[in-house]
């Protein structure tokens, strides 16, 4: 023992488990020598990322140079309590500490070093930049050439899910070849020898593999990167060159990696090689993690790292939890992990069911706790969550309505969401149709109601019987505000007319001069009109915030197109095209670093893990729902086989998928918990979302705690 620390010198590296006093051993995290390499590993809440905060705050305070300073996380919002720090007024002036995920690091080095990989890499056109594609645009490009073939040749007959989903499915093929470190034209034979069952699979798996190849020889031919080629490039040839990594590691002489259990292990494979040559580092592991599986993420290579540093310091006790939620947290992890009845607990104060027989009766029973919650227990919005496995739109509107009707601020973050699913963004695109009649896209009556409600600042009422007047579908006509009838007129109101009268003059004068890039006629028309006071945009910043997100999206999208110039395509149209088919929007920084923050969040569970912040308290809606366990369906992948842990020719058994879900819930209960500070509402209903009953792992595990707490 030694200054309240557990010295272990049986083992080659120095291993210091955290005993009594969270603040010393933080500060020993803080303050360590300017040429250490810490390994920091615990569970959530054991205050690893604020050590790993006031870190970079020290090495700023040491003197160190800020963009020789490195901050890795496997996904951005991740960095979210660095960036607080790193854009706060107090900072010192100078330089950049360089915020960057592996995948954003390989692109800039992609871009700076262009010239060096060309060639080598097999890209057709050497000499010309490349051209870095998004997630909605390489969709964009899978779509343009699957789609012939799944329409003319019949590709992918016995598959039933949306078209952007098997596009995306597709997509992520090749980012697991190129971050687990296998080459891609192995997918289909590593799909097809674990496969077990039906044989039209494998023909499924085979025109997987074949798109995969056809995309990526038109990605060389035409100088598109997306991700796993960006991320090949990196790993395979560029930080293999001399002068590339000499570069890296003379910029950058101290590394912050925070939740290393979510990267990847091609990026651990670099880390380990690049650890020795950094002045100091420091390594934050999350014990129990390992959320980002789905994605490529590698939890046990991310904990081999700690082989390479002088020191891993355990951090076991929890800044965040109260002792009922630990206890709770134990005793549900082995309720679900151990096939018999759970060890006698005694009743559990942190733990409280809503329970009411339909669904709309549950939400209404938590939007009312929720109210309690903040008006009476003075508890903030911002300490509440509510978490669903899945958060469909519906299920979104119906939680999100109950509480604004209550006058609980809300937020909601869903990366999957799709931006056409944005009441502002459906907006835009319907008056983007209406200026560009050339584009022949004719929406329904319903859609420009919704649209003039939203951008007059009106009512649903008003803005149906405006419409009903004054537009024309077929011909895609607005007429005049002046042609309605004057008893008409006073029910729409004038002072809506007069706002209508300026939008309709806006676009008519647009229609007459020459087309712009939809992104700047986006920026136009939200400048010069429907952000005006009066208008829907004018203080709705959620609105204006979905409309940032589109513009970023469309710019994106027309910087990737240009280049290729595909022929006869109107990028304008070509967009809209492809949201109604449904493709993904990416993840926005301004879509979370600029929402609300004092506000109840409503979300699916993994995104709150990955935002890595606690709350106070916890609502767990349907807690009897198969989805808290089950993956979901992914005909075209998946994502164990294509991983380094899965034995080559090994078949993927039922036994391995009821493992796997074990696993999974486990996990993902102990990582909620841990982020909770008093209380879980579990909100159960005897029939679910869908209308029927449900009796899940998540529920049946419950269960055995409940009858534990009785025993």
């Amino acid at each position: 023992m030694l200054n309240g620390l557990f010295i272990d010198k049986t083992s080659p590296i120095l291993y210091i488990r955290f005993m009594p006093s969270p603040s010393l051993i933080q500060r020993q995290i803080i303050e360590s020598p300017l040429d250490s390499r810490l390994f920091v590993a615990g569970a959530a809440g054991t205050g690893k990322t604020t050590a790993g905060v006031e870190r970079v705050r020290y090495l700023l305070a040491q003197g160190v140079p800020a963009d020789s300073i490195l901050l890795l996380t496997p996904q951005r919002t991740l960095q979210e309590p660095y960036l607080d720090l790193l854009e706060s007024p107090e900072r010192m002036a100078g330089g950049e500490v360089t915020s960057a995920t592996i995948g954003g690091l390989a692109r800039r080095m992609c871009d700076l070093f262009w010239s060096l990989a060309a060639q080598q890499a097999g890209f057709r056109r050497p000499e010309r930049p490349p051209v870095f594609l998004t997630l909605e645009t390489a969709q964009y490009y899978m779509a343009h050439l699957v789609r012939p073939l799944i329409e003319e040749k019949g590709y992918f007959e016995s598959v039933t899910i949306n078209r952007n989903r098997l596009y995306s499915q597709i997509i992520d093929n090749l980012n697991k070849a190129a971050v687990v470190g296998f080459p891609y034209t192995e997918i289909g034979s590593r799909l097809d020898s674990a496969w077990f069952g039906d044989p039209a699979q494998r023909r499924v798996y085979a025109d997987a593999q074949e798109c995969a190849t056809l995309f990526r020889q038109y990605c060389l031919e035409n100088n598109l990167l997306d991700f796993s080629l960006q991320f090949e490039i990196f790993a395979n040839l560029l930080w293999q060159n001399e002068q590339v990594r000499s570069y890296l590691m003379q910029t950058y002489r101290h590394l912050v990696y925070d939740n290393v259990e979510e990267d990847i292990p091609c990026a651990h494979d670099i880390i380990r090689e690049w650890l020795t040559e950094f002045d100091s580092a420091l390594l934050i592991h999350d014990e129990a993690a390992g959320y980002r599986n789905f994605l490529g993420g590698d939890a046990a290579s991310g904990s081999d790292l700690r082989r390479m540093c002088d020191q891993v310091i355990e951090m076991n006790e929890s800044f965040v939890s109260s002792e009922n939620i630990i206890r709770l947290s134990r005793g549900l992890v082995t309720a679900i992990t151990n096939p018999g009845p759970a060890p006698a607990n005694g009743d559990n104060p942190a733990m409280e069911f809503i329970l009411t027989h339909f669904h709309p009766q549950m939400l209404d029973e938590v939007a009312a706790k929720v109210k309690t919650l903040v008006e009476e227990e003075g508890i903030p919005p911002a300490e509440i969550v509510i978490l669903a496995p899945y958060l469909s739109d519906s299920l979104r509107f119906s939680i999100t309505h109950r509480l604004e009707t209550a006058g609980i601020p809300w937020r909601t973050n869903r990366p999957s969401r799709s931006l056409r699913d944005e009441p502002a963004s459906k907006t835009l695109l319907t008056l983007s149709a209406l200026a560009h009649p050339d584009w022949k896209v004719h929406p329904p009556k319903f859609d420009v109601a919704h649209a003039l409600m939203t951008a007059l600042n009106t009512d649903l009422i008003r803005a149906q019987l405006l419409t009903d007047i004054v537009y024309r579908q077929r011909d895609l006509r607005l007429s005049t505000f002046e042609e309605i009838q004057p008893e008409t007129q006073e029910r729409i109101t004038y002072s809506l007319g007069a706002r209508y009268t300026e939008l309709r003059n806006w676009i008519e004068a647009y229609r007459a001069s020459e087309p712009l890039p939809l992104d700047f006629f986006l920026r136009k028309l939200f400048g010069e009109v429907i952000s005006q006071p009066g208008y829907g945009f004018h203080v709705n910043l959620d609105a204006v915030r979905v409309a940032a997100s589109l513009v970023e999206s469309i710019r994106k999208f027309r910087n990737a197109m240009e280049p290729v110039h595909l022929t006869g395509a109107n990028l304008g149209l070509e967009y809209m095209t492809m949201l109604a088919d449904g493709v993904i929007a990416a993840q926005y920084l301004e879509s979370w670093r600029s929402e609300n923050k004092d506000a109840v969040l409503v979300a699916p569970a993994y995104t709150f893990l990955m935002m890595n912040r606690p709350a106070t308290v916890q609502f767990w809606l349907d807690p009897g729902s198969e989805g808290w366990s089950q993956r979901v369906s992914q005909p075209l992948t998946q994502p164990f086989v294509l991983s380094r842990h899965w034995e080559a020719g090994r078949v993927w058994m039922d036994s391995d998928e009821m493992q796997v879900e074990i696993e999974t819930l486990a996990r993902l209960a102990g990582g909620l918990l841990a982020r909770c500070r008093e209380k879980v509402y579990l909100a159960l209903s005897d029939l679910g979302e869908s209308g029927f009953e449900q009796r899940g792992a998540l529920l049946r595990a419950f269960q055995k705690v409940i009858q534990s707490q009785a025993g």
